[in-house]
């Protein structure tokens, strides 16, 4: 005996037929909320847990392929997927309050390409010293015009009150005012917070890494992925940073 058919959406088994799918199988339709549907469908929407656990692969350092072994979804669904995620990941950061008489910003740049190695795309990054957190970034040439893309994605604070350390790139010097740039060398060790910063990208993005097959091939994905990174990278940086406050507390101030 057949069992009747239920509507996925609202459950009601007042069911009728409604004509045939393009490619043949018959196809239902709820009397109640007129949802259409047919019976077994091929295409099903995915389980919340896999996109919770693909949104967190696509964190590591894992390229695509491997996320498709890993999880079992098909290719060509992880690509539209990825495409519409990272369209809509922010390209901005959020930096927590500061007091703007002891803020310290560290700036540097590392090299990646999108699609082929002529096609060189700068990643330009500026974090805060004292924090850790990623506070601008900007992906493009390695010329003036990043740079001063770099400077305007800065929070307004820092632009105005922070101490800025970079290398010795000329490109810095004609953005940062000069009464607060200091162009140093990696030996002062003033710079070191930033190249570690990088030497984390590059192992956490798959994107990144010097010798790579995961590149992209789009660079809104490029951007895309770096971005994805940044967010999910201060937001641990934050959350770090308020346990070691609640730990001094407690330690200030046993009960």
């Amino acid at each position: 005996m057949k069992l009747a058919l239920s509507c996925p959406t609202c459950g009601s088994d007042d069911i009728m037929k409604n004509g045939t799918t393009r490619r043949g199988k018959q196809n239902h339709k709820c009397r109640d909320c007129g949802r259409q549907f047919v019976e077994a469908p091929q295409w099903k929407p995915k389980d919340k847990d896999i996109i919770a656990l693909v949104n967190l692969l696509l964190l590591d350092k894992i390229p695509l392929a491997g996320i498709v072994r890993t999880v079992g979804v098909s290719a060509s669904w992880l690509q539209n997927y990825v495409n519409k995620y990272y369209q809509a990941c922010r390209a901005a950061s959020r930096s927590s309050a500061k007091q703007s008489w002891k803020l310290t910003v560290q700036m540097d740049e590392l090299w990646s390409f999108v699609d082929h190695k002529g096609n060189k795309q700068w990643v330009w990054i500026a974090l805060d010293a004292q924090t850790r957190e990623i506070i601008g970034c900007n992906i493009g040439e390695r010329s003036r015009a990043s740079a001063r893309q770099l400077w305007d994605s800065l929070p307004g604070v820092y632009k105005q009150c922070a101490k800025v350390y970079t290398e010795m790139w000329e490109a810095y010097e004609k953005v940062v005012p000069s009464k607060r740039h200091f162009a140093v060398g990696k030996e002062t060790g003033l710079t070191n917070y930033i190249e570690r910063l990088n030497n984390t990208l590059r192992q956490r993005i798959s994107r990144l890494v010097r010798k790579t097959l995961s590149f992209s091939k789009k660079l809104e994905n490029h951007i895309g992925a770096i971005w994805n990174f940044i967010h999910e990278y201060n937001q641990q940086v934050r959350k770090k940073n308020r346990d070691c406050i609640t730990r001094s507390i407690v330690f200030l101030c046993p009960l």
